[in-house]
């Protein structure tokens, strides 16, 4: 644990992580965590997973609590915010990384898949930030939303999912302006290839990658600067991507 672990409850961060039970939001919430944070992660239907994540999170000498919602729905998603404020006595970090992802033909496409993606990962982002935006105090806070170097490149199979995320993009920035008369910065991080998706063919994830995978940790360790960094830091778009911007 870092040095800040030794904080008095009273002086500790305290973060809300969506989907923060498993993969990358896993990651990064045990990060934060390490930093000495109290830590509130959202869940849907990984209960199994964010209870051990809690256990996990306690074991580091901090708060934390696992909270169920479903993000596609904005009165759960101010809810959530909410609940995470209320058991941790505040909040001042919120990271965005609740998302689904999936391969999505573009002539296969139905409306209910396109609302999907759009749901969560664009408008539950926009109301979980909305509602921390209105809970955080004179000191400001933090906001990371999680993008996807997909808005950089051309990936016709996931033409949902990269909308969603160019979404995430443009409030990113677009709330680093309206915000920051609140001190509040809003930064997001644009993972490339970290971990591979389930029902991902190893061969074709192999062959993306080409031998420079990066891992969640590495997503993490950006998050957990901007969820540290002055205040004049706002509006920036952060690859974590092995360089490639392609």
């Amino acid at each position: 644990m870092s040095s800040q672990g030794s904080r008095s409850v009273k002086e500790r961060p305290r973060a809300l992580v969506t989907g923060g039970a498993v993969r990358v939001g896993r990651a990064i919430a045990l990060a934060l965590a390490r930093e000495g944070m109290d830590v509130a992660i959202g869940y849907h239907r990984s209960a199994t997973a964010a209870r051990r994540t809690r256990q996990d999170l306690e074991a580091l000498g901090v708060r934390a609590v696992a909270l169920r919602a479903d993000l596609a729905a904005p009165a759960a998603a101010r809810r959530l915010v909410r609940e995470a404020a209320a058991a941790l006595g505040g909040l001042e970090i919120l990271v965005n990384s609740a998302a689904v992802f999936a391969r999505t033909p573009f002539g296969a496409v139905t409306h209910a898949a396109y609302d999907q993606f759009l749901n969560l990962n664009l408008r539950g982002a926009f109301f979980c930030a909305q509602a921390a935006a209105a809970l955080m105090g004179r000191r400001g806070g933090h906001i990371v939303n999680i993008g996807d170097v997909a808005t950089r490149k051309a990936w016709p199979g996931y033409i949902p999912y990269t909308l969603s995320k160019a979404g995430v993009v443009a409030l990113t920035r677009s709330l680093a302006v309206a915000l920051r008369a609140k001190r509040i910065a809003v930064n997001c991080v644009a993972p490339g290839a970290v971990l591979r998706p389930e029902a991902f063919p190893l061969a074709r994830w192999q062959a993306i990658t080409r031998g420079h995978e990066g891992s969640a940790e590495d997503v993490a360790a950006a998050v957990v600067f901007f969820a540290t960094c002055p205040p004049y830091i706002t509006g920036q778009i952060l690859g974590v991507d092995g360089g490639e911007r392609a």
